[in-house]
Protein backbone atom coordinates (compact mmCIF):
# COMPACT_ATOMS: atom_id res chain seq x y z
CA UNK A 1 0.00 0.00 0.00
CA UNK A 2 1.62 3.23 -1.18
CA UNK A 3 1.31 6.83 -0.01
CA UNK A 4 -0.07 8.96 -2.82
CA UNK A 5 -0.91 12.27 -1.14
CA UNK A 6 0.72 14.34 1.64
CA UNK A 7 -0.60 17.47 3.32
CA UNK A 8 0.74 19.59 6.16
CA UNK A 9 -0.30 22.90 7.75
CA UNK A 10 -0.29 24.80 11.05
CA UNK A 11 -3.13 25.74 13.36
CA UNK A 12 -3.26 28.44 16.05
CA UNK A 13 -4.89 26.87 19.10
CA UNK A 14 -5.99 29.09 21.98
CA UNK A 15 -5.96 27.83 25.55
CA UNK A 16 -9.04 28.16 27.74
CA UNK A 17 -6.78 28.54 30.78
CA UNK A 18 -3.45 30.44 30.44
CA UNK A 19 -0.75 29.31 32.86
CA UNK A 20 2.67 30.33 34.13
CA UNK A 21 5.81 28.20 34.43
CA UNK A 22 9.32 29.10 35.58
CA UNK A 23 10.30 30.89 32.39
CA UNK A 24 7.10 32.08 30.63
CA UNK A 25 3.32 32.54 30.64
CA UNK A 26 1.42 30.62 27.94
CA UNK A 27 -2.04 31.50 26.59
CA UNK A 28 -1.99 29.95 23.11
CA UNK A 29 -0.03 27.41 21.12
CA UNK A 30 0.73 26.70 17.48
CA UNK A 31 0.44 23.07 16.38
CA UNK A 32 1.35 21.61 13.02
CA UNK A 33 -0.46 18.74 11.37
CA UNK A 34 0.53 16.13 8.77
CA UNK A 35 -1.80 13.86 6.82
CA UNK A 36 -0.69 10.88 4.72
CA UNK A 37 -3.24 9.40 2.32
CA UNK A 38 -2.71 5.93 0.90
CA UNK A 39 -3.78 4.80 -2.57
CA UNK A 40 -6.86 3.07 -1.13
CA UNK A 41 -8.05 6.29 0.56
CA UNK A 42 -6.98 5.44 4.13
CA UNK A 43 -5.44 8.43 5.92
CA UNK A 44 -3.06 8.80 8.83
CA UNK A 45 -2.75 12.01 10.83
CA UNK A 46 0.05 13.35 13.00
CA UNK A 47 0.59 16.53 15.01
CA UNK A 48 3.49 18.43 16.49
CA UNK A 49 4.01 21.29 18.94
CA UNK A 50 7.45 22.95 18.58
CA UNK A 51 9.07 23.83 21.92
CA UNK A 52 11.61 26.56 21.20
CA UNK A 53 12.64 26.98 24.85
CA UNK A 54 13.40 23.26 25.16
CA UNK A 55 14.61 22.07 21.75
CA UNK A 56 15.34 25.31 19.89
CA UNK A 57 12.75 24.46 17.24
CA UNK A 58 10.54 27.25 15.90
CA UNK A 59 7.37 26.83 13.87
CA UNK A 60 9.23 28.23 10.87
CA UNK A 61 11.90 25.55 11.24
CA UNK A 62 9.22 22.87 11.56
CA UNK A 63 7.41 23.93 8.41
CA UNK A 64 10.68 24.15 6.52
CA UNK A 65 11.49 20.57 7.53
CA UNK A 66 8.06 19.40 6.36
CA UNK A 67 8.70 20.85 2.91
CA UNK A 68 10.87 17.78 2.30
CA UNK A 69 8.13 15.21 2.95
CA UNK A 70 7.02 14.57 -0.64
CA UNK A 71 10.33 13.24 -2.01
CA UNK A 72 10.78 11.14 1.12
CA UNK A 73 7.31 9.59 1.35
CA UNK A 74 5.24 10.02 -1.79
CA UNK A 75 4.93 6.70 -3.62
CA UNK A 76 6.55 4.79 -0.74
CA UNK A 77 5.05 1.53 0.52
CA UNK A 78 3.93 1.71 4.15
CA UNK A 79 5.03 -1.90 4.61
CA UNK A 80 8.50 -0.34 4.76
CA UNK A 81 7.42 1.85 7.69
CA UNK A 82 10.41 0.98 9.88
CA UNK A 83 12.85 2.04 7.17
CA UNK A 84 10.90 5.23 6.53
CA UNK A 85 10.81 6.07 10.23
CA UNK A 86 14.54 5.46 10.57
CA UNK A 87 15.24 7.83 7.69
CA UNK A 88 13.63 10.68 9.62
CA UNK A 89 16.50 10.65 12.14
CA UNK A 90 18.78 12.28 9.58
CA UNK A 91 16.40 14.11 7.26
CA UNK A 92 14.59 15.99 10.06
CA UNK A 93 17.40 16.37 12.59
CA UNK A 94 16.88 19.59 14.53
CA UNK A 95 13.12 19.65 13.98
CA UNK A 96 11.76 17.08 16.47
CA UNK A 97 8.15 18.35 16.45
CA UNK A 98 8.01 18.12 12.66
CA UNK A 99 9.58 14.68 12.88
CA UNK A 100 7.06 13.67 15.57
CA UNK A 101 4.11 14.80 13.45
CA UNK A 102 5.43 12.76 10.52
CA UNK A 103 6.20 9.73 12.70
CA UNK A 104 2.75 9.80 14.32
CA UNK A 105 0.97 10.16 10.97
CA UNK A 106 2.79 7.12 9.58
CA UNK A 107 2.05 5.07 12.70
CA UNK A 108 -1.62 6.03 12.47
CA UNK A 109 -1.74 5.01 8.80
CA UNK A 110 -0.13 1.64 9.54
CA UNK A 111 -2.53 0.99 12.41
CA UNK A 112 -5.54 1.79 10.24
CA UNK A 113 -4.21 -0.37 7.42
CA UNK A 114 -3.88 -3.31 9.82
CA UNK A 115 -7.21 -2.57 11.49
CA UNK A 116 -5.78 -2.50 15.04
CA UNK A 117 -5.12 0.10 17.73
CA UNK A 118 -1.45 1.10 17.64
CA UNK A 119 -0.82 -0.05 21.20
CA UNK A 120 -1.78 -3.61 20.25
CA UNK A 121 0.55 -3.56 17.25
CA UNK A 122 3.38 -2.26 19.44
CA UNK A 123 2.68 -4.79 22.19
CA UNK A 124 0.39 -3.66 24.97
CA UNK A 125 1.89 -3.63 28.48
CA UNK A 126 -0.84 -1.65 30.32
CA UNK A 127 -4.59 -1.28 29.92
CA UNK A 128 -4.81 2.20 31.45
CA UNK A 129 -2.97 4.56 33.81
CA UNK A 130 -3.88 7.72 35.71
CA UNK A 131 -2.62 11.04 34.37
CA UNK A 132 -1.62 14.08 36.35
CA UNK A 133 -3.16 17.46 35.54
CA UNK A 134 -1.12 20.64 35.71
CA UNK A 135 -1.55 23.70 37.91
CA UNK A 136 0.59 26.65 36.83
CA UNK A 137 2.43 29.05 39.12
CA UNK A 138 -0.22 31.24 40.72
CA UNK A 139 -1.21 32.69 44.12
CA UNK A 140 -2.30 30.27 46.82
CA UNK A 141 -6.03 31.09 46.62
CA UNK A 142 -6.06 30.52 42.85
CA UNK A 143 -4.11 27.30 43.32
CA UNK A 144 -6.79 26.08 45.72
CA UNK A 145 -9.61 26.93 43.33
CA UNK A 146 -7.99 25.14 40.41
CA UNK A 147 -7.08 22.11 42.54
CA UNK A 148 -10.66 21.86 43.83
CA UNK A 149 -11.99 21.94 40.29
CA UNK A 150 -9.66 19.18 39.12
CA UNK A 151 -10.32 16.96 42.11
CA UNK A 152 -14.04 17.50 41.56
CA UNK A 153 -13.58 16.27 37.98
CA UNK A 154 -12.06 13.02 39.24
CA UNK A 155 -8.32 13.69 38.94
CA UNK A 156 -6.23 12.20 41.74
CA UNK A 157 -2.79 13.53 40.73
CA UNK A 158 -1.94 17.23 40.71
CA UNK A 159 1.25 18.46 39.05
CA UNK A 160 2.21 21.83 40.47
CA UNK A 161 4.52 24.13 38.54
CA UNK A 162 7.22 25.68 40.73
CA UNK A 163 10.59 27.39 40.35
CA UNK A 164 9.93 31.14 40.62
CA UNK A 165 9.74 31.67 44.39
CA UNK A 166 11.03 28.98 46.73
CA UNK A 167 9.09 30.10 49.81
CA UNK A 168 5.83 30.33 47.91
CA UNK A 169 6.48 26.94 46.31
CA UNK A 170 6.89 25.30 49.69
CA UNK A 171 3.80 27.02 51.08
CA UNK A 172 1.62 26.06 48.13
CA UNK A 173 2.65 22.39 48.28
CA UNK A 174 2.20 22.11 52.05
CA UNK A 175 -1.19 23.83 52.01
CA UNK A 176 -2.50 21.69 49.15
CA UNK A 177 -1.37 18.53 50.94
CA UNK A 178 -2.95 19.72 54.20
CA UNK A 179 -6.25 20.48 52.49
CA UNK A 180 -6.62 17.43 50.25
CA UNK A 181 -4.85 14.77 52.32
CA UNK A 182 -2.91 11.72 51.14
CA UNK A 183 -5.51 10.47 48.65
CA UNK A 184 -4.45 13.18 46.19
CA UNK A 185 -0.91 12.77 44.89
CA UNK A 186 1.26 15.84 44.28
CA UNK A 187 4.06 16.09 41.74
CA UNK A 188 6.08 19.24 41.09
CA UNK A 189 7.86 20.59 38.04
CA UNK A 190 10.41 23.36 38.58
CA UNK A 191 11.28 23.62 34.86
CA UNK A 192 14.97 24.07 35.78
CA UNK A 193 14.07 26.86 38.23
CA UNK A 194 16.11 25.80 41.29
CA UNK A 195 19.72 25.93 42.37
CA UNK A 196 21.09 22.89 44.20
CA UNK A 197 20.65 24.71 47.50
CA UNK A 198 17.05 25.66 46.67
CA UNK A 199 16.17 22.12 45.68
CA UNK A 200 17.70 20.64 48.84
CA UNK A 201 15.62 23.00 50.93
CA UNK A 202 12.48 22.35 48.90
CA UNK A 203 12.98 18.60 49.16
CA UNK A 204 13.57 18.64 52.92
CA UNK A 205 10.45 20.75 53.51
CA UNK A 206 8.12 18.80 51.21
CA UNK A 207 9.51 15.26 50.95
CA UNK A 208 6.51 13.72 52.73
CA UNK A 209 4.10 15.54 50.41
CA UNK A 210 5.61 15.22 46.95
CA UNK A 211 5.66 12.04 44.86
CA UNK A 212 8.57 13.28 42.74
CA UNK A 213 10.08 16.44 41.22
CA UNK A 214 10.63 17.14 37.52
CA UNK A 215 13.86 18.76 36.31
CA UNK A 216 14.73 20.78 39.42
CA UNK A 217 18.10 22.05 38.10
CA UNK A 218 19.18 23.39 34.71
CA UNK A 219 19.63 20.81 31.96
CA UNK A 220 23.45 21.05 31.88
CA UNK A 221 23.91 20.54 35.62
CA UNK A 222 24.26 16.76 35.68
CA UNK A 223 27.25 16.89 38.03
CA UNK A 224 25.26 19.01 40.45
CA UNK A 225 22.42 16.47 40.28
CA UNK A 226 24.87 13.62 40.85
CA UNK A 227 26.15 15.34 43.98
CA UNK A 228 22.72 15.26 45.61
CA UNK A 229 21.65 12.58 48.06
CA UNK A 230 20.39 9.37 46.46
CA UNK A 231 16.94 9.85 47.97
CA UNK A 232 16.61 13.13 46.06
CA UNK A 233 17.93 11.73 42.79
CA UNK A 234 15.64 8.72 42.82
CA UNK A 235 12.64 11.02 43.17
CA UNK A 236 13.73 13.38 40.39
CA UNK A 237 12.64 13.10 36.75
CA UNK A 238 14.78 14.12 33.78
CA UNK A 239 12.86 16.37 31.42
CA UNK A 240 14.89 19.08 29.69
CA UNK A 241 17.98 16.92 30.33
CA UNK A 242 16.49 14.14 28.18
CA UNK A 243 15.69 15.08 24.61
CA UNK A 244 16.63 12.11 22.40
CA UNK A 245 17.90 8.52 22.80
CA UNK A 246 21.43 9.90 22.44
CA UNK A 247 21.06 11.60 25.84
CA UNK A 248 20.39 8.34 27.68
CA UNK A 249 23.98 7.06 28.18
CA UNK A 250 25.01 10.18 30.12
CA UNK A 251 21.93 9.83 32.33
CA UNK A 252 22.89 6.24 33.20
CA UNK A 253 26.37 7.15 34.45
CA UNK A 254 26.78 6.41 38.14
CA UNK A 255 25.71 7.96 40.35
CA UNK A 256 22.60 8.30 38.24
CA UNK A 257 21.32 11.88 38.32
CA UNK A 258 17.66 10.89 37.88
CA UNK A 259 15.51 7.93 38.86
CA UNK A 260 12.77 8.73 36.36
CA UNK A 261 12.82 9.64 32.66
CA UNK A 262 10.16 11.93 31.19
CA UNK A 263 9.66 11.07 27.52
CA UNK A 264 7.98 13.68 25.33
CA UNK A 265 7.38 12.98 21.66
CA UNK A 266 8.01 16.64 20.86
CA UNK A 267 11.49 16.44 22.34
CA UNK A 268 12.63 13.13 20.90
CA UNK A 269 10.93 13.19 17.49
CA UNK A 270 7.98 10.82 17.75
CA UNK A 271 6.86 7.38 18.80
CA UNK A 272 9.79 5.43 17.39
CA UNK A 273 12.57 7.37 19.19
CA UNK A 274 10.34 7.57 22.29
CA UNK A 275 10.10 3.80 22.33
CA UNK A 276 13.88 3.58 21.83
CA UNK A 277 14.33 5.59 25.04
CA UNK A 278 11.72 3.42 26.74
CA UNK A 279 13.57 0.20 25.89
CA UNK A 280 16.84 1.56 27.24
CA UNK A 281 15.09 2.71 30.42
CA UNK A 282 13.46 -0.68 30.90
CA UNK A 283 16.78 -2.49 30.58
CA UNK A 284 18.40 -0.06 33.03
CA UNK A 285 15.62 -0.26 35.61
CA UNK A 286 14.52 3.36 35.16
CA UNK A 287 10.85 4.28 35.66
CA UNK A 288 9.14 6.21 32.88
CA UNK A 289 6.78 9.11 32.74
CA UNK A 290 5.31 10.16 29.38
CA UNK A 291 4.70 13.90 29.19
CA UNK A 292 3.62 16.48 26.66
CA UNK A 293 3.56 20.11 25.61
CA UNK A 294 0.30 21.91 24.79
CA UNK A 295 -0.76 19.52 22.05
CA UNK A 296 -3.63 18.31 19.93
CA UNK A 297 -5.48 15.14 20.84
CA UNK A 298 -3.63 13.64 17.86
CA UNK A 299 -0.17 13.63 19.44
CA UNK A 300 -1.47 13.04 22.97
CA UNK A 301 -3.03 9.83 21.64
CA UNK A 302 0.29 8.90 20.03
CA UNK A 303 2.10 9.35 23.35
CA UNK A 304 -0.56 7.32 25.16
CA UNK A 305 -0.30 4.37 22.76
CA UNK A 306 3.50 4.38 23.16
CA UNK A 307 3.27 4.71 26.95
CA UNK A 308 0.85 1.80 27.33
CA UNK A 309 3.15 -0.35 25.16
CA UNK A 310 6.17 0.26 27.44
CA UNK A 311 6.66 -2.05 30.46
CA UNK A 312 8.71 0.61 32.29
CA UNK A 313 5.88 3.17 32.20
CA UNK A 314 4.77 4.14 35.71
CA UNK A 315 3.46 7.67 35.26
CA UNK A 316 1.48 9.73 32.74
CA UNK A 317 1.38 13.50 32.37
CA UNK A 318 -0.75 13.65 29.24
CA UNK A 319 -3.07 16.57 29.92
CA UNK A 320 -1.83 18.77 27.08
CA UNK A 321 -5.05 18.76 25.03
CA UNK A 322 -7.50 19.26 27.88
CA UNK A 323 -7.31 23.06 27.94
CA UNK A 324 -7.43 23.66 24.19
CA UNK A 325 -10.27 25.96 23.16
CA UNK A 326 -10.46 24.04 19.88
CA UNK A 327 -8.94 20.99 18.20
CA UNK A 328 -9.30 19.49 14.74
CA UNK A 329 -10.03 15.93 15.86
CA UNK A 330 -12.11 14.05 18.42
CA UNK A 331 -11.61 10.66 20.07
CA UNK A 332 -8.07 9.40 20.56
CA UNK A 333 -8.47 8.33 24.17
CA UNK A 334 -10.99 7.82 26.94
CA UNK A 335 -10.58 9.82 30.16
CA UNK A 336 -12.48 8.56 33.21
CA UNK A 337 -11.80 9.75 36.75
CA UNK A 338 -8.33 10.85 35.76
CA UNK A 339 -7.46 7.53 34.09
CA UNK A 340 -6.48 7.37 30.42
CA UNK A 341 -7.01 4.45 28.09
CA UNK A 342 -7.05 4.02 24.34
CA UNK A 343 -10.16 3.46 22.26
CA UNK A 344 -10.78 0.26 20.32
CA UNK A 345 -10.55 2.10 17.00
CA UNK A 346 -7.65 1.32 14.64
CA UNK A 347 -4.52 3.48 14.59
CA UNK A 348 -4.69 6.44 16.95
CA UNK A 349 -8.47 6.22 17.15
CA UNK A 350 -8.94 9.90 16.22
CA UNK A 351 -11.52 11.32 13.84
CA UNK A 352 -11.13 14.65 12.07
CA UNK A 353 -13.90 17.09 12.99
Amino acid sequence: MKINHIKFWKEDLKLTRPYTIAYETIDSVENLFVIFEAENGITGIGAGSPAREVTGETMEKSLEALEGLEPLFKGKDIRNANFLLRSLQSTMAGAPAAMAATDIALHDLVGKALGLPLVDILGRAHESLPTSITIGIMPLDETFEEAKEYVGRGFTILKMKTGLDLEQDIERVLKIREHFGPDIRIRVDANQGYSSEDFIRFFEQTKFCVEFSEQPLKYGQLKEMQSLDQSMRLLSAADESLLTPADVPALLQEPRPFGIFNIKLMKCGGMRPGLDIARLAYLAGIDLMWGCMDESIVSIAGALHAALASPATRYLDLDGSLDLAKDIVAGGFILENGNLRTTEQPGLGVKKI
